[in-house]
């Protein structure tokens, strides 16, 4: 079974993705389930997990609503308040919500780099507890020192790194900060990683396959296939790659794994942490 662990749905309506500036076109359309299920069909992917791209509790509901709804969304990554007194109330709120696998909150954007440290934030990550619910941690490079307390912090709780941790790619030369740390933070057991996200971390005009090698080769040996999962970010990802390109390369790089190992990058990891049916 193929399972895209990483992409987003959206009607788009300018006010509500700011985030999606002049430069970035390509995104402003509503990428909704038709689109979906043609990038399914084209693909052969056999489910998604749906992860949130605004903020808001509403957004959560929809993909939640949508995810009963459409068959290939296995699973949902939603979005909370987690620094709002309200937390314990929001949580409750979706308790019943079978397909809601995990929540995050989009730490790359805060001004400050150590936020994923704050006394509020982390009350409200706590509250995750016996909850079985993933955190997805969204962080840059930049962010990866205060993460890997964050992450050591809630020992007891299963949370995904998106995209690598978002490295800056340029030049063929691999930050060896990020390489450090990103096998810090791989040291801890309750965290896995998706590979995806990276190409469009590439400051280069143009990518190829071995653009990405070191990358995936770190990553592989870092976290193992049994903690490392496909994803595309789709559509995200059409700043710089098309899907079928993508998952071509993704294939291409996960071509010498046996194929015991290519079953859990592909779909078993993202299965058993998110525990999709």
């Amino acid at each position: 079974m193929l399972i895209d662990s990483h992409h987003h749905l959206w009607k788009y309506f300018a006010q509500q993705y700011p985030w999606i500036s002049d430069q970035m076109s390509v995104l402003r359309h509503d990428f909704w389930t038709d689109e979906l299920k043609t990038l399914a069909d084209e693909n052969g992917i056999d489910g998604f997990v749906s992860v949130q791209a605004r903020q808001s509790l509403e957004e959560t509901e929809t993909l939640l609503a949508l995810a009963e709804s459409e068959p290939l969304i296995k699973g949902v990554v939603g979005w909370v308040d987690f620094a709002s007194d309200q937390i314990t109330a929001q949580l409750d709120r979706f308790a019943d919500q079978g397909k809601l696998k995990g929540l995050r909150h989009v730490v790359q954007d805060e001004p400050d780099d150590r936020f994923i440290l704050g006394a509020d934030f982390n009350r409200g990550i706590r509250e995750l507890a016996g909850r079985d619910l993933v955190y997805d941690v969204l962080i840059f490079a930049r962010q990866l020192e205060p993460s890997i307390e964050f992450v050591r912090t809630h020992d007891d709780i299963p949370m995904v790194l998106d995209h690598i941790a978002k490295p800056t790619i340029k030049d063929g030369r691999v930050d060896a900060q990020w390489e450090s740390q990103i096998r810090q933070i791989a040291a801890l057991p309750n965290l896995a990683c998706k590979f995806s996200g990276v190409v469009t971390e590439v400051v280069d005009s143009c990518w190829d396959i071995e653009t990405v090698r070191p990358y995936w080769d770190i990553v592989l040996d870092a976290f193992g296939p049994s903690r490392l999962m496909y994803g595309s970010d789709w559509p995200v990802c059409l700043l710089r790659t098309h899907y079928d390109h993508w998952l071509e390369t993704v294939r291409s790089l996960a071509g010498e794994l046996s194929s015991d190992e290519q079953e859990q990058f592909f779909g078993g990891t993202a299965k058993r942490i998110y525990h999709l049916e």
